[in-house]
Formats: structure tokens, C-alpha cells, sequence
């Protein structure tokens, strides 16, 4: 069973949804029916939500796969958490400023962490598994 795994992906299944009503919300205003019209928010709602929607599947599946092969749960729970607060703050970041910002920084610091941190857990489970 994918408890723990199941717990982040409503997280971030809740997240993708918030960022998708901002997206909503500026189409509706600004009357835009696709892409951005050369609005610098637009850009900016649109690339948040984008951005959560590239990463989060293929950490969700790297978490999924370590989970479901017996990975430890407090490491799941740790970089499960520190993948939200990333996303978090990596969408926090961008929805302010298409520039250089720390939240963008740390971020995607945090969740590039947290995929490589997966990644290579799984790698060393099938090398201890062969």
C-alpha cells in the first residue's frame, strides 16, 4: 500500500488545483482563452502551475516506487515534507517575479533534492536487490 505516498500526491493534488484556479482566474479576467495574451502575471500564474505539474508526477512516482519496495517511512514523511515546502515556495516565488527570487531558488533547490534523493535511493535498492 501507498500510504504515505497517497498522503502527498492529495497534497499536492489540492496545490495543483489552487494554482489552477489562479490560471482560471486570470483568464476570466483578462478574457484570455489560451496562452497569455503578453501579460507578465499571466505568464507568471500559468509557468507556476506548469511548473508544479512537470516535477510532481515524476516525484510522486520516485516516492510510489521507494514505498512500495519498503522504504523507510520517516524518510518518506522527511522528503515528502521538504518537497512541499518547495513546491510551496518555488510557486510562492514565481507567482511574484519572473526574475531571480529565493523562493524560485530554494524551491527548486528543494524539490530537484528531493527527486535525486529518490531516485538514488531507488537506484541503490535494486543494486542491493539483483
Amino acid at each position: 500500500m501507498l500510504h504515505i505516498t497517497g498522503l502527498f500526491a492529495s497534497l499536492f493534488g489540492l496545490l495543483v488545483i489552487i494554482l489552477a484556479y489562479k490560471v482560471v482566474v486570470f483568464r476570466r479576467t483578462k478574457k484570455v482563452g489560451l496562452g497569455d495574451n503578453g501579460d507578465t502575471q499571466g505568464q507568471l500564474v500559468i509557468r507556476t502551475h506548469a511548473n508544479a505539474v512537470e516535477y510532481l508526477p515524476l516525484l510522486l512516482i520516485l516516492m510510489g516506487i521507494y514505498e512500495i519496495n519498503g522504504g523507510n517511512h520517516l524518510v518518506l514523511y522527511v522528503f515528502g515534507v521538504l518537497s512541499f515546502i518547495g513546491i510551496i515556495w518555488h510557486a510562492f516565488g514565481l507567482s511574484k517575479s519572473a526574475g531571480v527570487s529565493s523562493g524560485r531558488f530554494y524551491g527548486t533547490a528543494l524539490t530537484w533534492l528531493t527527486i535525486v534523493v529518490f531516485a538514488v535511493l531507488n537506484m541503490i535498492n535494486f543494486a542491493l536487490n539483483l
